[in-house]
């Protein structure tokens, strides 16, 4: 089944999102990450990084009880991402980038606390300046009200960041730099 039409059938498309629908910022969030020559992996996650809904979007496509129909349409590893994504206790974890070595993530779901491994902590950051990106974008309120904020938290994640998110993120956000 194409993913496109998997995340209509969830009904993606009805949620309205800052700019218009959820369903456009999800696709231009994977568009991002593929201009960033990003694998599958995440170009995927990119597009249903809020299926269960985030800390800064609460509301869900999916239950998280359809986790292994999200499976099955996109991947295991996919989905994997993409609930953590979604479980992120953004509060906890976001301000330890620029505190500390090695970060603990907080799931917001469950309460609990692990270290993200190197490589999956890298997954997350880029996806998050995508998503983040995507809406600056899109909205010059959004970047005006957010932008010295998210230039900080990226500039934070910075050693996690391939050059083109890196790019992207100093280009979009200069200003506050």
């Amino acid at each position: 089944m194409d993913q496109f039409r998997a995340l209509q059938q969830l009904g993606a498309g009805d949620f309205q999102h800052l700019n218009g629908s959820l369903e456009s910022h999800l696709k231009g969030t994977a568009s991002l990450l593929a201009s960033w020559g990003r694998g599958e992996l995440l170009q995927t996650a990119g597009l249903f990084h809020a299926a269960y809904g985030t800390a800064g979007f609460d509301e869900k496509m999916v239950s998280l009880e359809q986790r292994q129909e999200i499976a099955q349409v996109i991947g295991r590893e996919e989905e994997a991402l993409v609930y953590l994504y979604c479980s992120c206790d953004r509060d906890y974890f976001f301000p330890q980038f620029a505190q500390r070595a090695e970060i603990e993530f907080k799931g917001r779901f469950r309460g609990s606390c692990f270290k993200l491994e190197s490589e999956t902590t890298r997954l997350f950051c880029e996806l998050t300046v995508a998503n983040e990106l995507e809406l600056v974008y899109s909205s010059n309120d959004f970047k005006l009200q957010h932008g010295a904020e998210l230039w900080a938290l990226f500039q934070s994640m910075d050693r996690f960041l391939s050059d083109e998110a890196r790019k992207a993120y100093k280009s979009a956000l200069a200003s506050f730099g």
